[in-house]
C-alpha cells in the first residue's frame, strides 16, 4: 500500500460509520489478495505470504465482529463465508496459486458491493423526511432564521 492510498484510506476512516468501517476492512481485504495474487506471478514469496498474512489477520477481525453483533442467520452465513475464505487462502498459498487468490478476491468485492448498497440505502433513509425540513415563513430569511434560533437559550 504506498502513502496515497494510506492517507485517502486514512481520511475515509475518520468519518466512517460502522458499513463504512466494514467497506473499508474488505477494501483492504481485497487489496491484499490482489496483491498476493500480483506477488505470485512475480515469484516474489516473501511479499506473497506477507499479503496472505495480512489477509488472514483481517478475516479474523471480520470474523470476530460478527462474533460480538450476534445477528443470527446472517451472522451465520457470514461466519461460514469467513471459515471458507480462510481455508481457501491457505490453500492458495500451498499451491501457489495466482488464480485462487484472485477467485477469493472476486467474492470479497462482491459481497463488498453488497454492503456499500446496504449503506447507500442506509443513507438515503436518513436524510431528513419532508416532513422534518423546516420551511421559511413568508417574509422571514434565512438570516433572521438563523440569528434567531443562535440566540436562543433555554
Amino acid at each position: 500500500m504506498n502513502g496515497m492510498e494510506l492517507a485517502y484510506r486514512k481520511t475515509a476512516m475518520e468519518g466512517a460509520n460502522g458499513l463504512g468501517l466494514l467497506i473499508a476492512l474488505y477494501d483492504t481485504l481485497a487489496g491484499d489478495l490482489r496483491r498476493a495474487a500480483d506477488a505470485e506471478r512475480s515469484n516474489n514469496i516473501e511479499e506473497r505470504c506477507k499479503q496472505v498474512n495480512h489477509a488472514l489477520l483481517v478475516t479474523a477481525h471480520l470474523e470476530d465482529w460478527v462474533h460480538r453483533g450476534g445477528g443470527g442467520e446472517l451472522a451465520d452465513q457470514l461466519l461460514v463465508f469467513y471459515v471458507s475464505l480462510r481455508r481457501s487462502m491457505i490453500q492458495a498459498q500451498a499451491k501457489r496459486s495466482a488464480v485462487m487468490l484472485e477467485q477469493q478476491m472476486t467474492l470479497v468485492l462482491s459481497i463488498r458491493r453488497t454492503w456499500h448498497e446496504l449503506e447507500a440505502r442506509n443513507s438515503s433513509r436518513l436524510e431528513s423526511p419532508a416532513w422534518a425540513q423546516v420551511q421559511p415563513f413568508p417574509g422571514n430569511t434565512s438570516q433572521h432564521f438563523e440569528r434567531n434560533a443562535l440566540s436562543w437559550s433555554a
